[in-house]
């Protein structure tokens, strides 16, 4: 029989329908392939692109040219713009602002062939501190309430250039669906005096059942309520609310459990779309008339990467009723998970 599962985290139910459970083979799909004549990413092509703005280059080159490992640009078609004011105002019951923020690109290879899970452990650490500073930079700026950090791999996954990047957008009000998670993370610690993905963390090592990989430093799991077939959990077992103190050390270690993580998907899906997105605790700006907002966070939130197979699509239910419908129970795409065979790998 189905079950409804709740979800602390997100506030919201989950149908885990057990009734008609789908294998990994169920999900196989044919990808769709992006033709282009010249990619903007690739090596030898800085010219096509804005400016860098960060880069990893070993060997000491000059900006804006060949050399580079990771490269971080502007978007060029960005969806919010760094310059300006943000004039926020009322249009009767509605409200307004403009469009200020900031929008970049990741990437994460000069290689135009290679994939994130492709890339050395040393080379995705490369990637997560280009993350760790594009961060810590944005956040001087007191116009940006959040920093989004995300990756989308696969034209089903809206990634329309095929070069392996990801995004980063700064925007100036605090989203709403993180907002509910800053906001059960500060309930549950007003109850309990104990941050709740530390509590989770604590409750999925007891079960078991539902842990992909466990080092004693990264916890991957498949939510308890998962919303969408083999969805993943990678958290940090050791409380900390902000990725952006994370050393070089554990960037390492989280970047040896990010590439274990999507040689799983590969070897059990066949190399199956994705997005991830980093969720991290917002800059602690002050806000004029309200000293106290979010202060709780270092000691009530706790970083954390959620990471999804686009595997099925979101329907009329789904969207109408906020009720998502997961056809593979989260015990069996961890079972798939863990016993991955990445010999080839």
């Amino acid at each position: 029989m189905s079950e409804f599962r709740w979800d602390p985290l997100k506030n919201n139910w989950a149908i885990i329908a057990k009734g008609q459970s789908r294998r990994p083979q169920d999900f196989l799909q044919q990808r769709q392939v992006a033709e282009m004549s010249s990619c903007p990413f690739c090596d030898k092509n800085e010219d096509k692109t804005p400016p860098e703005i960060y880069a990893h280059r070993p060997d000491g080159s000059a900006p804006n040219q060949t050399g580079w490992k990771v490269r971080v640009i502007p978007n060029k078609f960005p969806a919010l713009r760094i310059e300006g004011e943000l004039d926020n105002q009322a249009e009767g019951l509605y409200d307004r602002m403009n469009g200020v923020g900031a929008h970049e690109i990741i990437i994460e290879t000069p290689d135009h062939d290679k994939c994130l899970g492709d890339l050395s452990v040393e080379e995705i650490a490369e990637v997560l501190k280009a993350y760790r500073a594009r961060m810590l930079d944005l956040r001087n700026d007191s116009r940006f309430r959040y920093i989004f950090i995300f990756k989308n791999h696969g034209i089903e996954a809206s990634a329309n250039i095929p070069h392996s990047h990801s995004q980063l957008i700064a925007v100036p009000l605090i989203p709403p669906l993180v907002a509910t998670k800053l906001n059960t993370s500060r309930e549950h610690f007003q109850r309990k005096e104990r941050c709740l993905i530390c509590d989770l963390i604590k409750q999925e090592k007891t079960a078991t059942d539902r842990i992909v990989r466990d080092d004693g430093n990264f916890l991957v799991y498949v939510p308890y309520a998962a919303r969408f077939p083999f969805e993943l959990m990678i958290a940090p077992q050791e409380h900390s609310h902000d990725f952006t103190l994370q050393t070089d050390q554990k960037l390492l270690l989280l970047a040896e459990t990010l590439r274990n993580t999507l040689l799983r998907m590969r070897a059990v899906l066949k190399d199956p779309p994705y997005s991830f997105i980093l969720h991290n605790a917002p800059p602690m700006h002050l806000r004029w008339g309200r000293p106290d907002y979010w202060a709780s966070f270092p000691s009530d939130y706790h970083w954390h990467i959620e990471l999804v197979p686009k595997l099925t699509r979101v329907a009329g239910f789904e969207w109408g009723s906020g009720f998502h419908i997961n056809p593979t129970p989260p015990e069996e795409a961890a079972e798939f998970l863990r016993n991955a065979d990445l010999r080839n790998y």
